[in-house]
């Protein structure tokens, strides 16, 4: 959530951000400053009126000693009054917050700087590639017939007891998603991440906290009965980890990596581009994510940057990274990079990870501060996929069939204990 101050202090440089994103509802900037300067008048209105009722009090304690009971008792009235007048302006403050506060939601986050404007995926930049990449030629079959094939996955087996986008891994696929998993959690605490486990349910503030809710709340299973949301993303509740809670200067950088069954109900999503594992309504991943220092951020991002090359790398695919356009950056993020994997049968680029930095976006939703030289201040945020599992598992199938089976990359054959599916 922007904080209303930067809107009103920068409200030039919020408006261009938007601009950045397409974003078209821009009088919110002006409605929430409004809405803030609104609520500062009630808020003095009230403490005024508070004062004087506590300054008319001690008259009356005066009045009594003295002996004057009319004139105490002509106090007494007047601080009735007032306390009537206050009851009613604390009514119209809290309304007034819950009206700033929803307008607060509805503003996305200012994208950094290097952040070039643009409509939609076609104005991403892509700013490093491994490989030149081709197809496999004549005779490759894409992931879903390689499973099939090999009776790795059932997506009909799924559709039976789920529906569609819930597929049921069997033998060497069960295990080479096992394998996988261990693989990227192994990766991340070898660079520092503290391993958690999180739930992988979440209340609606911690929704809130990270900018799913209201965002994104038609994508997001909802258990009605227990007012509870199955997560999308590992990243909810270790980020909410930290919501309302106050950090020392030397408790930071904080790094933590979690697995999780992730949970997305893919609304309006069909066509041939979701066929297979190319999106599915439940998937497995591993998160990292980070709290740092405001400065150290950006320098952070990179770095996460350079992990997810790493990986990557060792999992022999050819890839590329895109620096996402305003358009296409998250409703949360200042700055994404997005990583895509070439799925050879296919033959085009599939996004298997973002990494994000979301600036004080999340924490002043958080309310997650550091302390720093007696004072507090808002934290950075950052998060990234290290990895997602459907479509490095497609690209894994389709870049590595061969005439004998699919060969797996030596890095995963270790943890599989098998280095071909034949």
């Amino acid at each position: 959530m922007l904080q209303v101050n930067f809107l009103r202090d920068h409200k030039e440089r919020a408006v261009e951000g938007l601009k950045k994103r397409q974003f078209k509802n821009l009088e919110l900037v002006d409605e929430a400053i409004a809405a803030d300067e609104e609520r500062k008048k009630i808020q003095f209105e009230l403490d005024s009126q508070l004062s004087e009722i506590n300054k008319v009090s001690k008259e009356i304690g005066m009045l009594m000693k003295e002996g004057k009971k009319e004139e105490a008792e002509a106090a007494k009235s007047q601080t009735s009054s007032l306390k009537e007048s206050t009851s009613a302006l604390k009514s119209q403050l809290e309304d007034k917050e819950k009206e700033l506060i929803n307008i607060l939601y509805q503003l996305p986050n200012i994208p950094y700087e290097k952040v070039k404007s643009g409509a939609s995926a076609e104005d991403n930049e892509i700013i490093y590639q491994s490989h030149d990449v081709e197809g496999l030629g004549e005779g490759a079959i894409p992931h879903w017939e390689l499973a099939k094939k090999y009776n790795l996955i059932d997506f009909e087996l799924g559709v039976k007891i789920a529906g569609a986008g819930f597929p049921v891994y069997f033998g060497k696929g069960a295990r080479l998603q096992r394998a996988l998993v261990q693989y990227f959690l192994d990766k991340n605490v070898e660079k520092g991440y503290t391993e958690v486990n999180p739930p992988h349910v979440v209340n609606e503030a911690s929704g809130y906290g990270t900018g799913q809710l209201p965002d994104k709340e038609g994508q997001m299973y909802y258990i009605q009965a227990d007012e509870l949301y199955l997560i999308p993303t590992a990243e909810v509740p270790v980020t909410n980890l930290y919501r309302d809670v106050l950090l020392d200067e030397k408790d930071l950088p904080i790094k933590n990596t979690a697995f999780s069954q992730c949970y997305r109900r893919e609304a309006g999503s069909y066509g041939a581009h979701v066929r297979g594992l190319n999106r599915l309504h439940q998937f497995e991943k591993v998160e990292i994510v980070r709290i740092e220092k405001p400065e150290n951020s950006y320098a952070v991002l990179e770095e996460m940057v350079e992990h997810i090359k790493e990986i990557l790398s060792d999992l022999e695919l050819p890839y590329r990274v895109l620096r996402l356009c305003g358009g296409d950056t998250g409703f949360a993020s200042a700055m994404t990079y997005d990583f895509e994997v070439w799925s050879a049968a296919q033959e085009k680029w599939l996004e298997v990870s973002s990494v994000s930095n979301f600036e004080t976006f999340q924490a002043n939703r958080l309310k997650c501060r550091y302390k720093t030289e007696g004072k507090s201040q808002l934290v950075h945020t950052l998060n990234g996929s290290a990895m997602a599992l459907p479509r490095i598992m497609a690209a894994l199938l389709e870049n590595n069939q061969t005439a004998e089976g699919i060969k797996l990359p030596m890095k995963i054959a270790e943890y599989a204990r098998f280095d071909i599916i034949d």
